[in-house]
């Protein structure tokens, strides 16, 4: 986004929609006008439950809501980043507006979660897309996608690192209300939406597992996927009985979270940013569950199951000097700083006016 507002060439517009403008979820689009940017349209979806059905009824709004507003501000290109069913909603609005698409992180496979589907959903859809790592633009080549519209550019997430400008510790204690004592946890987990529980087996056992350590707990919220409910009511419970060293917050903002991570001892929980931001970091990550299953992973990603043994045992895995020192070698398979500056060059280039795309047959050898 401040790629393209630096371009004369090139007008930035957002679209906030879903849990930004949700208050049981942080209210963070006053994080996107905090960070100096213009809202130019906002679509109103109801987040207040997680059920199947009200999940659907969400993503019918953001359809609705969305194609309203590519006709209002008269878009050329909708860019959207990841796998969220909101996205999906988003693609199909732009589609019948007829307005390109541009997908980022595209190509990636997450086998615990709806995303999966979404995301390849997306691909099919979008007309550029813009991998973070070339196993991903190999994959999107493969549904059927002209290698010309196809590019390996890393994570977005590389930039955002790059530019941080840390919080300083003690703003950080005073944001979150205690002091950070070791060993230091950045818990997020998200429900595995392709589980009956959603997860809720695991969570337990994450917290148990965090229960035998004496250190801060600084617990992320949850999204609004399906089944979100009763995983945030385990981490509320949690918090509420610990308040002397466990933090539950719905929002950090990306500036506290990534400045948080780098004092953390290591990222716990099955979200994203346990594989791409922490490894970037230097900090060790523990991914729990099968929902990141698929990704790629940097040597510092513990991966282990949702049983309360295997998730202590990765835990003092982590915190090993050995460990540690690995993780703060900083390798990730997702790039270097520079992705942003790529993706707009190419949006800067792209014929707008070009709505067909081509299905590439690719013939494979027998048995690959």
């Amino acid at each position: 986004m401040a790629e393209v507002r630096s371009r004369r060439d090139l007008e930035l517009q957002v679209i906030a929609s879903g849990t930004h403008l949700s208050e049981i979820h942080g209210t963070t689009w006053r994080e996107i006008v905090a960070d100096g940017f213009s809202i130019s349209a906002r679509v109103e979806v109801s987040v207040a439950t997680d059920d199947t059905e009200e999940v659907a009824r969400s993503a019918a709004q953001v359809l609705t809501g969305v194609a309203k507003a590519l006709v209002s501000l008269k878009a050329d290109v909708l860019v959207l980043l990841g796998d969220r069913y909101e996205l999906l909603a988003a693609a199909q609005a732009s589609v019948l507006a007829r307005v390109p698409i541009a997908h980022v992180h595209g190509g990636e496979a997450t086998e615990g979660a709806i995303d999966d589907s979404v995301r390849h959903a997306i691909t099919k859809l979008a007309h550029w897309h813009f991998a973070t790592a070339e196993p991903y633009a190999n994959r999107i080549r493969q549904m059927g996608e002209d290698s010309a519209r196809v590019w390996n550019v890393g994570a977005p997430a590389m930039d955002n690192i790059e530019a941080l400008e840390p919080v300083p510790k003690d703003e950080l204690e005073s944001f979150l209300g205690l002091q950070l004592r070791a060993p230091i946890f950045l818990v997020t987990y998200h429900p595995v939406t392709l589980k009956r529980d959603s997860g809720l087996a695991a969570i337990q056992a994450l917290l148990s597992a965090l229960d035998s350590y004496d250190g801060t707990v600084v617990i992320t919220g949850v999204n609004a996927d399906p089944g979100a409910g009763i995983i945030r009511a385990s981490l509320q419970d949690f918090a509420t009985g610990r308040p002397s060293r466990v933090a539950l917050l719905e929002s950090l903002g990306s500036r506290r979270y990534l400045s948080l991570m780098l004092h953390v001892d290591a990222v716990v929980g099955n979200s994203s940013s346990g594989l791409i931001e922490a490894p970037a970091i230097g900090v060790p990550t523990v991914d729990i569950g099968p929902r990141q299953q698929g990704r790629l992973r940097a040597p510092s990603v513990l991966h282990c199951g949702e049983s309360l043994a295997e998730i202590k045992l990765a835990l003092a895995a982590a915190l090993a000097v050995e460990h540690r020192t690995l993780a703060a070698l900083r390798e990730s398979p997702y790039g270097r700083p520079g992705a942003s500056r790529q993706i707009v060059d190419v949006l800067a280039s792209v014929d707008i006016n070009t709505h067909a795309k081509p299905f590439i047959d690719r013939h494979w050898a027998a048995g690959a």
